[in-house]
C-alpha cells in the first residue's frame, strides 16, 4: 500500500533532522577509492566485495527492513539486481541500523525480509556501523555504485535511485540506471551524485 504523500513528506522531514544527530564524517566522494569490507550475511556467510572475482562494480545499496522509503523502493533493488548482476553490477544490500532503536531491523527480522522477497543478493548486517560511516552513508535508502579498477574498486555514483520515491513508474529521472548505462559504456557517469532521500540512518547511542 503506497504511503501518502504528506506523511512521506512528514517523514523526510524526520529523516532530515534525524541526521544531524550523526557525528560528522566526510565520507566517500565520487572518484575515491571504495575500500572492502566482510560483514555477515542473512545466511550466516561473511561477504566481502572481494568475493565475486567477475564482478565489474557493485551497486551498493545502504537500505533497512522498517522505513518507508526503503520499502517504497524495495522492488526497485530487486529490479537493479535482475538487470544489472548478469552484466557484471550485482546489488550488494547493507543494513547499518541500530536494532535497539528499530527492532524491526534485527539479523533475524532481516533473515525474514530476505525469504519473504527472495533476495537474490547479499543482505548484510552492518553491526558496528563503520561500513556506514566510512561510505558517509546517512539514509535509508543510499546508493553508491562502485566500478573495478584493477583490483580495487573506486566510487562512480553516489545518491537516489531515481526521483520518485512513490511510483517507479513516474519517475523522470533513473539515476542508477543513466549512472551505470554510461559507465558500461565507458563513461563517467554524467549525474554523479544526488541527495539521497530516506529516514536517518538510526545510530546506536554513544555510551
Amino acid at each position: 500500500m503506497k504511503k501518502p504523500l504528506f506523511l512521506l513528506t512528514l517523514l523526510a522531514l524526520v529523516a532530515t533532522l534525524s541526521s544531524f544527530l550523526r557525528p560528522a564524517e566526510g565520507g566517500y566522494q565520487v572518484g575515491d577509492k571504495a575500500a572492502d569490507f566482510k560483514l555477515k550475511n542473512v545466511d550466516g556467510k561473511l561477504v566481502s566485495l572481494a568475493d565475486n572475482k567477475a564482478a565489474k562494480g557493485y551497486i551498493v545499496v545502504f537500505t533497512c527492513n522498517t522505513c518507508p522509503y526503503a520499502q517504497a523502493y524495495e522492488d526497485r533493488i530487486i529490479a537493479l539486481n535482475k538487470k544489472y548482476a548478469a552484466q557484471g553490477y550485482p546489488v550488494v544490500a547493507i543494513n547499518p541500523n541500530d536494532p535497539q532503536i528499530a527492532p524491526g531491523d534485527s539479523y533475524a527480522d532481516m533473515q525474514k525480509r530476505a525469504r519473504s522477497k527472495q533476495y537474490a543478493f547479499p543482505y548484510l548486517l552492518d553491526e558496528s556501523q563503520d561500513v556506514a560511516r566510512t561510505y558517509g552513508a546517512t539514509r535509508t535508502p543510499h546508493v553508491y555504485v562502485l566500478q573495478r579498477a584493477g583490483s580495487e574498486f573506486k566510487v562512480a555514483y553516489i545518491g537516489a535511485i531515481d526521483n520518485n520515491t512513490e511510483d517507479a513508474n513516474a519517475a523522470t529521472a533513473k539515476y542508477v540506471e543513466q549512472a551505470l548505462t554510461e559507465i558500461m559504456a565507458g563513461k563517467p557517469a554524467t549525474t554523479s551524485a544526488t541527495k539521497a532521500v530516506g529516514c536517518g540512518i538510526k545510530w546506536k547511542k554513544k555510551a
